[in-house]
């Protein structure tokens, strides 16, 4: 038996009733996964890498699991399909979607597969990937950055300070603005 891993997952929406698109995809996980042990807050943020008038809503889960993440993949895909996501992102064309469920870190696991990238490959990238994953576990470790989530978030507010805040997203008072 393979020993259990805590696996971080992102999720997003932009279509339909949001929150009920993330509050059923963690339905779904958790009656595959078990007991979520934790979810950020949802945070509504701003298309990235294509243009929608639709905003969206994100959130990061964290589960603890054994199943393989190969296995995890058909998993997450399959959730997506049942509530109705049609096709998957092709070439980085991106597009509106009812949900999206992306593996962001699996344990320790370094995979680079023609289907899975583990960690996620445009993670320290995005804000709306870094922040909610920030509020769940800012001491998780990319494996292969070698910093944890805290830090890659305040250096991607580094390179982008000066822009906005995400919508509806109130930073902590405290002068660290990490999480």
């Amino acid at each position: 038996m393979t020993k259990k891993q805590n696996v971080y997952l992102g999720l997003g929406t932009n279509r339909g009733n949001k929150v009920e698109n993330l509050t059923r995809a963690i339905e779904e996980l958790s009656l595959v996964l078990g007991c979520c042990k934790a979810v950020s807050p949802f945070m509504e943020t701003e298309p990235w890498g294509y243009d929608s008038s639709n905003s969206y809503l994100n959130c990061a889960a964290d589960f603890e699991t054994d199943i393989p993440p190969m296995e995890l993949l058909e998993i997450t895909e399959g959730i997506e399909r049942k509530l109705g996501r049609a096709e998957k992102t092709v070439n980085g064309e991106y597009r509106d979607r009812i949900i999206d469920i992306d593996i962001l870190l699996y344990g320790n696991t370094i995979l680079k597969s023609e289907r899975l990238t583990i960690p996620h490959p445009l993670m320290h990238r995005r804000e709306f990937v870094l922040r909610p994953l920030c509020h769940i576990a800012p001491s998780a470790m990319h494996p292969v950055l070698g910093l944890d989530i805290k830090e890659l978030l305040l250096m991607l507010e580094d390179k982008t300070s000066g822009r906005e805040e995400l919508k509806n997203h109130k930073r902590q008072s405290s002068g660290n603005h990490a999480c």
